[in-house]
């Protein structure tokens, strides 16, 4: 599976209809994530089962806001609507398989469980 842009206005889409999203923020002028393209690129066609999605912070900011991108390559992967996991730096292509396995490992209701907890807890409920 190749990957697919994600903005602002497909965002909500892509993670609703997709267990599994990775999503790579990147920018052309970024020496490293020219590097990692390559990388998460292959990871998407040994990985069908998961979306891989790209997110342009030159043409995206508010996205990039949203997750307080502050270094780039990051990282950041979704399972089952909730977001499990971000981090910034060129990952090898071993760390992106091992993620993708563990977050087919997880107990998603759990997880949803957890994370409403925290929303709760940090006053982010269903309120807002």
């Amino acid at each position: 599976m190749a990957t697919i842009e994600m903005t602002q206005q497909n965002f909500e889409t892509i993670i609703q209809e997709h267990d599994i999203v990775l999503i790579d923020f990147w920018a052309e002028w970024c020496g490293p994530c020219r590097s990692f393209g390559p990388i998460f690129e292959a990871a998407s066609e040994r990985h069908p089962d998961a979306t891989f999605a790209k997110v342009d912070t030159q043409n995206q900011p508010e996205l990039a806001g949203a997750f307080n991108v502050r270094s780039i390559p990051m990282v950041v992967v979704f399972r089952g609507q909730v977001p499990i996991f971000g981090q910034p730096g060129l990952l090898p292509a071993e760390t992106i398989d091992d993620l993708i396995e563990q977050a087919k490992k997880l107990d998603i209701d759990e997880v949803r469980a957890e994370h409403a907890r925290l929303l709760k807890e940090h006053g982010k409920g269903e309120e807002e």
